[in-house]
């Protein structure tokens, strides 16, 4: 496995590889924005991964979700990316939760040991209630805003929540948060971009890779120079 991660060694050098490969990330969501932030993280040479999804994935899935194939329609979505994982790194240890994060499926998930928690989640009350959760453990967590309806991957920006602005994501979560006295702590991947307006009729969100993805990079990114400092 020397090969595989020799150009990562080379920039963050052996003892910073060593710390990513004895780190342990949770990525709940497995979405168009989880889906990146989990092969980022793979690919670093993190050496425990928890992934947490409860779909199988759908036509619809392929124009943004990095599992989706017309190859892997139906399959779920923990199975895809576990395997797709464990092929990147055979000595990944992968730990699946082929369920919804709610509240009671929480304290099962984040029962193992982690270094960071990225919540890729839809759901805003199970995302609350990851963050709270999180939080109350000492669990560092990163939470991805929305990134639907928008086209410019270039206005995401990284802060922390009290500093979010523009996403109507974000602000209904600082609002929800406020009430249980929860301002600060934590950071979000939120974007500067005015969501664009459902076209016509059309009542599904929209939604297209390049800003999903950009957004599970940074998610990504973000944790991995934490477990690195």
């Amino acid at each position: 496995m020397k090969e595989v991660f020799c150009k990562t060694a080379a920039l963050v050098g052996n003892e910073g590889l060593v710390k990513l490969q004895q780190s342990s990330v949770a990525i709940i969501g497995l979405g168009g924005v989880g889906s990146y932030a989990v092969e980022a993280i793979g690919r670093s040479g993190v050496g425990t991964i928890i992934i947490v999804d409860a779909d199988r994935i759908e036509a619809s899935n392929i124009n943004r979700q990095l599992p989706a194939l017309h190859s892997t329609l139906d399959q779920y979505k923990t199975d895809v990316i576990a395997a797709r994982l464990q092929d990147i790194n055979p000595q990944l240890k992968v730990y699946k939760h082929t369920c919804r994060y709610n509240h009671q499926t929480s304290d099962q998930i984040l029962s193992t040991k982690l270094d960071y928690v990225i919540d890729a989640i839809d759901s805003l009350p199970d995302k609350i209630h990851l963050i709270k959760s999180c939080l109350h453990k000492n669990i560092p967590v990163i939470s991805s805003m929305g990134a639907a309806q928008r086209l410019d991957p270039g206005m995401l920006k990284v802060a922390d929540i009290k500093d979010s602005k523009v996403c109507p994501m974000a602000r209904r979560l600082r609002r929800e948060l406020h009430k249980e006295n929860i301002y600060s702590g934590f950071k979000v991947v939120f974007s500067l971009e005015q969501p664009l307006k459902p076209d016509g009729e059309i009542a599904e969100l929209g939604s297209i890779v390049t800003v999903p993805a950009t957004a599970g990079l940074l998610l990504a990114s973000v944790v991995i120079n934490n477990l690195l400092a």
